[in-house]
């Protein structure tokens, strides 16, 4: 293993080699075993990467095709053909290859390291809010989600094609179908004028890639998946190993922290680098982390995490977001996700990082929460840390004036805040056809926010798929006047084309223009 200053003088070598031939290199290298010199042992010009234009995007288009095995909703716009691989469970890992196409009931979070093999996802339940669907937005892989009879219709080890480039609704193919593709190059895409288009992140391994499409930044990076993917322990099990009583557990958990001094150390190191990875490859541009955010469920699935975790009947209403934050049962894990979020702010220097808490349910509960951040070391305002709240409870809305003096700014949560105006649960695949965002409550109430986080003079953004599926909640968003909309990455093309379309539409061409016309 490399030191720290061993890995920053190799890079500063690659720097100088690359400016000396004012070119991409390949650089090779070695270190000596006995006296520990490093050395550069060959440079050639990089001849793969460098060539690629990672601003290009695909566009599918069905042509011949087999017999309809089944379909559900679609998530993304590709075509993928494969093998198909029914799973049971995570535990089947074992039969997945990569390249396979995943057929399941439903997933979660524990599923998530076994889904970075698939090249497409297909289930029985869910629908474009599950966790499949957000999953399958952040690789960049088609799904096809609450189809009803996926395990039932489709066999194992059968060749077939999932297309999500046909609408709404996609289809699952017998066998291999013919399609076209035109590449478009986001590099010709204009920026809007005044509202932000932003990325909704979650996987380090993509943000340098991502950072080429034309952006203004992570308007939500998921802390969750970098948890789950890069450190796979529940925090709690690291803090409290000692009382820990799975063996099994015990000896992952031993396995997974040898390298580091203490088993705190190795959740801090990990989430700290996933964290400053894409916060790097963004830098100026903001990128807003929001704390985690995972169910009971979803936490109990982490290694040594049932022991941690309380049994709800509904866990999606339940113990989660900053009711944790500050209560005994998971305190001691917010620290450490506090401590890597200082690490990457005032010891890295990347203080384009912004903090925002989900699922605050009142004014007070912000405060006691703010006050613990200050405890564990991310003071608000302290090296010019904003900190954010997702709003995304009723109550967020109706005490937004309130929520606007702790807090430096919203982001809509419109998926959980469209749950609880209409009454839906929307992990339940039985009234999943029920939830929309455009429904006019839904609207109603997000029309709202904005307009009291205007009044409030605070930053208010919104993080949805609806925007880039339907131009004319573009142009109700822009209408409203919010700052920015945040967009999955196979989203972004149409999302940024709806804004421009809308604030052409409306006539915006600066920033004065749009307050002249709907701010009084």
């Amino acid at each position: 293993m490399l030191s720290d200053a061993e890995v920053l003088q190799l890079a500063r070598w690659a720097l100088d080699i690359e400016r000396h031939y004012n070119k991409p290199m390949d650089i090779e290298w070695a270190k000596d075993g006995i006296t520990g010199q490093l050395y550069i042992v060959q440079a050639r010009p990089e001849t793969v990467h460098s060539r690629r234009n990672p601003r290009l995007l695909t566009e599918y288009e069905i042509g011949r095709k087999g017999e309809c095995l089944t379909q559900g909703e679609a998530v993304g716009t590709h075509i993928v053909a494969g093998r198909a691989r029914v799973l049971a469970s995570p535990g089947d890992a074992d039969n997945l290859q990569k390249g396979d196409i995943v057929i399941t009931d439903i997933t979660s979070p524990d599923w998530d390291p076994i889904l970075k093999k698939a090249a497409a996802i297909v289930t029985n339940k869910g629908g474009r809010t599950s966790h499949a669907s957000i999953v399958a937005r952040e690789l960049g892989v088609p799904a096809v989600v609450g189809t009803g009879d996926a395990t039932s219709k489709i066999t194992d080890g059968d060749s077939i094609t999932v297309s999500c480039c046909e609408g709404s609704t996609g289809f699952v193919y017998r066998g291999a179908a013919e399609w076209a593709e035109k590449k478009i190059d986001l590099g010709n895409l204009t920026l809007p004028k005044h509202t932000r288009a932003m990325l909704i992140m979650a996987d380090p391994e993509k943000a340098f890639e991502l950072s080429f499409f034309p952006n203004n930044g992570v308007g939500l990076l998921r802390m969750e998946f970098i948890i789950a993917n890069h450190i796979g322990i529940h925090p709690m099990a690291l803090v409290r190993f000692n009382e820990l009583k799975d063996e099994k557990a015990r000896a992952r958990i031993d396995e997974l922290t040898a390298a580091f001094k203490n088993k705190k150390e190795y959740f801090i190191t990990n989430l700290s680098q996933g964290i400053a990875t894409i916060a790097a490859a963004f830098y100026p541009k903001d990128v807003i982390v929001r704390m985690s955010d995972f169910k009971t469920n979803e936490y109990a699935n982490l290694i040594g995490g049932k022991p941690f975790e309380p049994k709800e009947e509904n866990p999606m209403l339940g113990f989660r977001g900053a009711s944790r934050y500050y209560s005994d049962l998971y305190t001691e894990g917010f620290a450490l996700e506090c401590e890597a979020i200082r690490i990457v702010r005032d010891v890295m220097g990347l203080t384009n990082v912004k903090v925002m808490i989900p699922f605050c349910r009142t004014v007070s509960e912000g405060r006691r929460v703010l006050a613990r951040m200050a405890e564990y070391g991310l003071a608000r305002h302290h090296n010019a840390l904003e900190v954010y709240v997702m709003a995304e409870i009723p109550s967020n809305v109706l005490l937004a004036s309130e929520f606007a003096r702790i807090f430096d700014g919203f982001s809509i949560g419109s998926n959980d805040l469209t749950q609880l105006t209409l009454g839906i649960d929307r992990d339940s695949s039985l009234i999943a056809s029920l939830f929309n965002e455009r429904d006019e409550a839904a609207k109603a109430i997000i029309s709202m926010m904005i307009s009291r986080a205007n009044t409030a003079c605070t930053t208010i953004g919104f993080c949805g798929q609806a925007p880039s599926d339907f131009p004319e909640y573009a142009q109700f968003l822009v209408r409203q006047h919010i700052d920015s909309i945040s967009f999955n990455p196979d989203a972004l093309f149409k999302g940024i084309e709806n804004i421009n379309k809308a604030e052409d539409a409306l006539g915006i061409s600066t920033m004065e223009d749009l307050s002249e016309k709907y701010i009084s």
